[in-house]
């Protein structure tokens, strides 16, 4: 037995089980990572192309969908390709895709997010991803996202944040100003602290998940996430989302850490009992080799077999 074979899960390294999971295409990767926007490492999936934002969609979906039970109607805002095939698979009634019409994304109506085309109480279920800073009058779109949402209904939103600042905005920026600012040409802000409170005062109840708060640290190397980029989990006033939706934010990361801990000793045994196969097999091969070969040379055969035909 190894030392390896006396360590802890927790104490095996992610680097015993090299391959990294893609929760949005749900496929174990051997390839490296490419870069996402901005030359960030590590970001896009070398197979369906998802960034760390999508995957972790991906995780929340798959914690969330016992709980969303059927969806009548759901709405994405400003659809991607790698959005669009997650939401899809949760099955609702309605599926409709909406955006400004700014690009070349397929849609099913043009709208505005501030002027919403649907009636009150109409949506279960709201995806709104990296929207909401290129919108000037955001209140507004806030206030049409709890206007829609139906009384069990669930949003899910996230926005460039800035943690222990206050939101930076202005919507006349030139366009230099608003790439050094916001980080993007058609943004129009870069959100802080305040926007939970804006999001609060459209009447909204809001929880912040963060990959790290839900899956631990270990899970975010092997799926690829960006530990502290939090969505916020809204619904109408007056309900709590994570409670309403039986999600248990504090035990998750350990049932995780736990998973994975022995997904890594598991990798880790495999690992040893082939370095012990090869060694093996080395052996086996080393000792053919010194065995006298047990089949009958050429010349001695014509020789046995001239022999046998002249016996009478």
């Amino acid at each position: 037995m190894t030392h390896a074979d006396n360590l802890h899960p927790a104490e095996l390294s992610l680097d015993d089980y090299p391959r990294r999971y893609c929760s949005a295409c749900g496929r174990l990767v051997k390839k490296d990572f490419r870069p996402g926007p901005g030359g960030r490492p590590d970001a896009a999936c070398p197979g369906c192309g998802s960034l760390e934002r999508h995957r972790f969609l991906a995780v929340l979906l798959g914690l969330l969908r016992p709980s969303l039970g059927d969806i009548d109607v759901l709405l994405e805002v400003a659809p991607s390709r790698q959005t669009t095939p997650l939401l899809a698979e949760l099955g609702a009634r309605v599926h409709l895709r909406t955006d400004l019409g700014a690009d070349n994304r397929l849609v099913d109506a043009l709208a505005d997010l501030t002027g919403l085309p649907h009636r009150d109480d109409a949506i279960d279920l709201l995806v709104c991803y990296h929207v909401l800073e290129h919108v000037p009058d955001d209140r507004s779109a806030m206030a049409e996202i709890a206007r829609v949402l139906s009384p069990g209904g669930v949003a899910l939103l996230q926005v460039p944040w800035r943690p222990g600042t206050v939101t930076d905005e202005d919507p006349d920026a030139t366009v230099e100003e608003r790439v050094a600012r916001f980080g993007q040409a058609d943004h129009v802000r870069y959100y802080g602290d305040d926007f939970e409170t804006r999001l609060m005062s459209a009447g909204l109840s809001l929880t912040r998940v963060t990959p790290e708060g839900l899956l631990g640290e270990r899970m975010c190397a092997w799926m690829k996430l960006r530990p502290d980029e939090p969505v916020w989990i809204a619904s109408p006033s007056g309900t709590t989302p994570t409670r309403d939706l039986g999600l248990d934010t504090a035990r998750l990361p350990s049932i995780w850490e736990a998973m994975l801990g022995q997904m890594v000793a598991h990798r880790a045994r495999e690992d040893r009992l082939r370095t012990r196969l090869r060694r093996i097999r080395a052996e086996r091969d080393r000792l053919r080799r010194r065995l006298p070969d047990p089949r009958p040379r050429p010349r001695r055969a014509r020789r046995l077999l001239r022999r046998l035909r002249r016996r009478p």
